[in-house]
């Protein structure tokens, strides 16, 4: 190919090249000025989802468990809620791996404690004072036709009560032709239950925070501890009840009609219990007044309307008086035992807080607010996920009955 006069095949000069250079990292610099802010926001969005899902499966779990917390037995000459004996609901954690205590109570942890729908439930036949010792239970009504054991299985957890606030959680550890073996679930057996205690399948079941770890945990007061809430940084448990004392009932028969409005009804005046530090005629929430049995509680209700639940505080879930006695008659110290104002619990209020998991999504807290339990690096506001928190109250069922 020839060229004219005058033609040149010279290309671009290096100074149009270097306006171009420019002129094209500047539509680039603008395309990744919108996508970055584009990313940031798609993270924040993936992570609040995630975060209200979280807030899901916790509110799910704990609300299951609160709805059934008191469940108590209905066959077998049944005592119907477990609050009519014990309290169901205790501030702080049992067991072995995760041990609590009564002394301590932990606002970040709640015990729940119910029999589940079944058939293993009815009362004993011989007297239990030795986890080494064969128990006998007895074929009551509800028991499974042509099972001598009414259903008890290896590996069960049982609680042992009597009618009179006395209650142990132990573990079936082997079965034999007529009768099963026990382990108490904390390996401190105190209180012996002579013929007659009742025996079911129980649920207890723990849920607290781990703050180093930032996780909740359900805990079977046994052998199963496993994490079900990731990147949790408050878990809190408030109670309200009854401002009332307990009362007795008399002449109510049955689970139907306890013999007291909240918990264990006391011996006949005159009968003394070796089984607790109380004296003859009196519990934890009864005592004599002259020769009348009347409730022992302090009276919360001034000032209050009829039936109106009122806060307790945790400064007077240590104080006594202990239920079923801070030590058997013998002086030896009660390990299950519990502050008698627990009787009162009719409304657990939850509040429960996540945050999202990578500190990149975190930012510093403004002066008046706390976004973040623990703050992050991020700086742009796109990028930025608060933590998120709920607060609900669950009042079980079977801790109101009557009311």
């Amino acid at each position: 190919m020839t060229w004219g006069r005058g033609a040149t095949s010279a290309g671009f000069s290096l100074l149009e090249m270097l306006i171009a250079t420019v002129l094209l990292l500047i539509v680039l610099g603008g395309i990744f000025a919108l996508v970055n802010p584009g990313q940031g926001t798609y993270a924040a969005q993936i992570e609040t989802s995630d975060m209200q899902q979280r807030l899901r499966v916790g509110v799910d779990a704990l609300r299951r468990d609160l709805l059934m917390a008191g469940a108590g037995t209905y066959t077998a000459g049944g005592i119907g809620s477990l609050l009519n004996v014990l309290a169901p609901i205790l501030p702080h954690t049992v067991g072995v791996l995760v041990p609590g205590s009564p002394d301590s109570p932990n606002p970040a942890a709640i015990t729940i404690m119910y029999v589940p729908p079944t058939a293993a439930q009815t009362t004993t036949g011989t007297d239990l004072s030795s986890e080494a010792a064969e128990l006998k239970v007895l074929a009551g009504p509800g028991c499974p036709v042509g099972d001598p054991l009414c259903g008890f299985r290896p590996d069960m957890r049982v609680l042992v009560f009597d009618g009179f606030g006395a209650h142990d959680v132990f573990t079936i550890t082997s079965v034999a032709t007529s009768g099963v073996y026990v382990q108490h679930r904390d390996h401190r057996f105190t209180t012996p239950y002579a013929a007659g205690a009742h025996i079911s399948e129980v649920v207890s079941r723990t849920y607290y925070l781990n703050a180093t770890e930032h996780r909740m945990y359900v805990y079977d007061a046994h052998k199963s501890n496993l994490p079900i809430l990731n990147d949790v940084v408050d878990l809190r448990f408030d109670y309200f009840g009854e401002g009332a004392p307990p009362a007795l009932r008399p002449g109510a028969v049955g689970p139907a009609a306890p013999a007291t409005t909240y918990g264990p009804r006391p011996p006949a005046p005159g009968v003394d219990r070796s089984e607790d530090d109380w004296g003859a005629g009196e519990n934890c929430a009864f005592m004599l007044a002259g020769a009348v049995q009347i409730g022992r509680l302090t009276d919360w209700s001034a000032g209050a309307l009829p039936a109106a639940l009122v806060p307790i505080p945790y400064t007077q879930l240590t104080d006594g008086p202990w239920c079923p006695g801070l030590t058997t008659g013998a002086g030896a110290p009660l390990p299950n035992r519990f502050d008698a104002d627990l009787l009162r619990v009719r409304l657990v209020r939850v509040t429960l807080r996540v945050q999202v998991g990578s500190d990149a999504l975190r930012g510093s807290n403004p002066a008046t607010q706390l976004l973040f339990a623990n703050p992050g690096r991020a700086h742009r506001a796109e990028q930025l996920v608060p933590d998120q928190e709920i607060r609900f109250d669950v009042a079980p069922p079977n801790m109101n009955l009557g009311r």
